[in-house]
């Protein structure tokens, strides 16, 4: 969908609008990173899914969304918190904590896919909804953004990993580097017992 669609969609709901979405709910190391923003009336060319759009435009669409937007919430979960409460337990706790970081209380939030926050607002789960809503689509950007950077910066310390290029998911490479080099300290157990015995 246009970036037009996507705002129009989120004009069908009164009051203040925010969406929020996760990024990294499926790699094996590193936190969880949720946003939350309330664009209102500020429309951006080119807000989309993160998915949909490369690495470089994001940076570029990160930044005019920080600017611009009425307010934006940012949370991040590690992955000890992931393993002590499982991801999706983690994934609704760092939403939680994204929509409460916002500077303003929000009439409705409009969540991708994930159900029971615990929060005082209206709240609406939309399947795939980073490709449908304005406001989803923009936190998507946010936190994909926030995490891919947080992965850069563990690649510096732990470079055999090769976390700038695969910003921790399950790639050949990287499965082969945990069973050759064991777990890093930001490795998510609960995720890797299969590739590794190692207790780091």
């Amino acid at each position: 969908m246009k970036t037009i669609e996507l705002f129009q969609h989120d004009k069908n709901y009164n009051g203040l609008i925010a969406g929020v979405d996760e990024a990294g709910r499926g790699p094996l190391c590193g936190p969880v990173v949720c946003a939350c923003c309330v664009m209102g009336d500020v429309f951006i060319d080119g807000i989309n899914d993160s998915k949909k759009i490369s690495e470089k435009k994001r940076e570029l669409l990160f930044e005019e969304i920080i600017n611009k937007a009425i307010a934006v919430g940012i949370a991040i979960v590690d992955e000890k918190i992931i393993d002590e409460i499982n991801i999706l337990n983690a994934t609704k706790k760092c939403m939680e904590n994204a929509i409460k970081n916002l500077s303003i209380t929000p009439d409705i939030v409009l969540i991708d896919a994930v159900k029971g926050l615990n929060i005082n607002a209206k709240t609406e789960s939309i399947i795939k909804g980073d490709a449908k809503s304005y406001n989803i689509a923009a936190a998507s950007i946010v936190a994909k953004v926030t995490r891919d950077r947080l992965m850069k910066d563990y690649h510096e310390k732990y470079p055999v990993y090769n976390f700038i290029k695969n910003k921790g998911y399950g790639t050949a490479e990287h499965i082969k580097a945990i069973k050759e080099f064991g777990a890093s300290p930001i490795h998510r157990k609960t995720f890797i017992k299969n590739f590794t015995n190692t207790n780091e």
